[in-house]
């Protein structure tokens, strides 16, 4: 990662030599060019870069959700994109970003180097943002989700959006659940997950305690409570934990939580997907129902 930082800066003088002072558009005639490995051989878990987080990097998709991330001031480092777009969709965001490298090519290259055609024509490669503390962004929430184990990038995106839509202040997330800035996840999340305050939660839901929260695991047991119960809604500062997509909560975070709250269905349904369910939870609890 440090070495394609280097090749970024090395990229920057080389243009700034040339008298382009605007933009560095460079033409991609090979998947071996200099500069382009973030936005194809390297993972996940490369980019993200556990063991330098300050060098970390992240991939966002399409114009729209690359302009949420910048108005939310998380920094550009390079594009990937179709030259129509260059004058085009992403004009705008050429000319925001300054003289960052902005790489473009065929379509069937770039989809070539990707594995995938751009749909939307754009890729921005941004700086991972400093890991934020607990304490931090859920000072003055009233309502926050605790995400615990959710792994599927889809699910986590789609969380992610519906608690911005629906009056949750910040989300927590334990450390084996799926990064919110993968690449699918803030995609899914259409620029949500630069909208909500997030942080790893490495304790126990207990640990809220401290924090004023009272704990609401979404769990189905035989004490557990509805989730139109007018205690919930009366609570002024309230966690909602959603579990993952196949098993659900530990029996020791239900243990832990304050409530055990359970969606009354119809039909025989025991249970949604965990993205619906907490849409449904969002909207019921949300503090702007409160």
């Amino acid at each position: 990662m440090g070495l394609w930082r280097e090749k970024c800066v090395n990229l920057h003088e080389k243009n700034d030599r040339k008298g382009n002072n605007d933009m560095a558009i460079i033409e991609i005639r090979s998947l071996r060019e200099p500069g382009v490995e973030v936005f194809s051989t390297l993972t996940e878990a490369q980019l993200r870069n556990r063991l330098e987080p300050e060098k970390g990097v992240f991939i966002v998709e399409s114009p729209k959700v690359i302009r949420v991330a910048l108005d939310a001031g998380y920094e550009p480092l390079a594009l990937l994109c179709e030259r129509k777009h260059i004058e085009g969709d992403a004009k705008d965001i050429v000319e925001r970003c300054g003289d960052m490298p902005v790489y473009t090519g065929e379509r069937e290259l770039l989809a070539e180097l990707t594995g995938y055609t751009l749909t939307r024509g754009v890729l921005c490669a941004m700086r991972r943002p400093a890991e934020r503390s607990v304490a931090n962004i859920c000072d003055g929430a009233r309502r926050i989700v605790v995400i615990d184990g959710v792994v599927d990038t889809t699910n986590i995106g789609a969380i992610f959006r519906s608690a911005a839509a629906l009056g949750i202040d910040a989300v927590l997330l334990t450390r084996n659940s799926c990064d919110p800035l993968n690449r699918r996840a803030v995609r899914v999340s259409m620029g949500s997950v630069f909208l909500m305050p997030w942080a790893w939660i490495d304790e126990g839901i207990g640990s809220l305690h401290a924090l004023g929260f009272r704990t609401a695991a979404m769990a189905l047991t035989d004490d557990s409570v509805s989730l139109d119960d007018e205690r919930l809604k009366q609570e002024p500062r309230l966690a909602i934990v959603m579990g993952t997509e196949g098993d659900g909560l530990p029996k020791e975070t239900i243990g832990e939580a304050d409530y055990v709250v359970r969606i009354p269905m119809a039909h025989g349904v025991d249970s949604l997907n965990v993205a619906a369910a907490a849409s449904v939870a969002f909207w019921e609890l949300g503090k702007r129902r409160t």
